[in-house]
């Protein structure tokens, strides 16, 4: 898969500390990754499964 043109975003909450993840939205899926080591490894999910955890997010279902 070729990502040389996509364009990876931060939450505008992140700060200037660089320790974030950036995501990157394709047709197909969205890919993760640690902006400390952009040429490390990745996670990719599908754009359903990633809907769905922004979902529960929102909704609270992962706090603590």
């Amino acid at each position: 898969m070729d990502l040389t043109r996509v364009t990876w975003r931060r939450s505008t909450r992140s700060g200037s500390s660089g320790n974030c993840v950036e995501v990157a939205t394709l047709p197909q899926a969205v890919i993760v990754r640690d902006s400390k080591d952009r040429q490390g490894p990745m996670l990719s999910v599908s754009a359903d499964r990633w809907a769905g955890f922004v979902r529960g997010i929102k909704a609270g279902t992962f706090d603590a």
